[in-house]
């Protein structure tokens, strides 16, 4: 798909300065813009690619002098060549980028099937995909992508979360002293972070029943009156709104943990900014590591 990017949408996508490019160009003739009729450069998508490349090896260490002299295939084998966790988690970011820019979803399988190469899933969404993520979003409010990017690579790696509980689910469940019921409040419908959470009991060996996004409190006091040991765990995201998480919690605690062995588990951002009272019926997680030591 073609598409013009300017020195901007560079910086913010690739991570070099502006200011840096200018001179890369002026210096060593590393990328030749197009420019219009207000000399304002427009780069193509090819450049934008090779500037991930150079940027990807001089972090390695590499010198800009010595990059400029590469053909483009020399440095596309410089950079293949490069292999440790550290490097194999940077090019899998610039890998994932153009797989997004392009739209292009068999980049992002293979982009995928090479890091599971090296690493678990856990580890994957841990330390590639919520970084991206986190990446991209900062990207969409530069506007240097548009939000159908930030759809279509959030959809893929939901499509691969999906996919591995669907593997675990068909394990043998080992720990059986408490169930976990996985939902999202009313007005929460970013199931992301839960469908990782969901991941996690898994393996661990937990039984889960994944209820998914925009759940009220009313059908949860269904489920919790014909079952013993239930977590309820959730993401607070957008909902419960931040003035209304206190009374929502102490809600919760009332109709579904009161005179029950229930517990709730929450983690979200909203967190960060709200104090919960102590209570042995709530807990809250600031972390999936923490999350990883509690369930472990």
């Amino acid at each position: 798909m073609s598409q013009a990017y300017s020195i901007k949408d560079l910086e913010n996508i690739c991570g070099i300065k502006a200011h840096t490019i200018r001179i890369w160009e002026k210096r060593y003739n590393l990328l030749n813009p197009e420019r219009t009729d207000t000399n304002i450069r427009l780069y193509s998508i090819q450049s934008l690619q090779k500037l991930l490349n150079v940027s990807f090896l001089v972090n390695c260490g590499y010198k800009i002098s010595r990059i400029s002299k590469l053909s483009q295939a020399e440095i596309d084998e410089y950079v293949n060549s490069i292999v440790s966790d550290q490097t194999t988690i940077d090019r899998s970011f610039n890998d994932l980028k153009m797989a997004m820019l392009n739209y292009s979803a068999s980049n992002f399988h293979d982009t995928f099937d090479k890091v599971s190469q090296r690493f678990n899933f856990r580890k994957i969404f841990k330390d590639v995909f919520i970084p991206f993520l986190n990446e991209v979003g900062m990207l969409w409010q530069t506007n240097s992508i548009n939000s159908s990017h930030e759809h279509f690579i959030s959809g893929l790696i939901k499509q691969k979360l999906i996919a591995h509980i669907d593997n675990l689910q068909r394990q043998e469940i080992i720990k059986k002293d408490k169930t976990f019921v996985m939902f999202l409040p009313s007005g929460e419908i970013n199931d992301l972070s839960l469908l990782f959470l969901n991941s996690i009991i898994l393996e661990e060996g937990y039984k889960s029943i994944y209820l998914g996004g925009n759940i009220s409190t009313e059908y949860l006091e269904n489920l919790a009156g014909l079952q013993n040991h239930l977590v309820f765990a959730s993401y607070f995201t957008i909902a419960p709104k931040l003035t209304e998480t206190l009374s929502y919690i102490e809600d919760f605690k009332k109709r579904i943990c009161q005179d029950t062995d229930h517990q709730l588990w929450v983690m979200g951002r909203h967190l960060q900014e709200v104090s919960i009272p102590y209570s042995m019926k709530i807990k809250t997680i600031h972390s999936f590591e923490d999350f990883e030591k509690l369930i472990g």
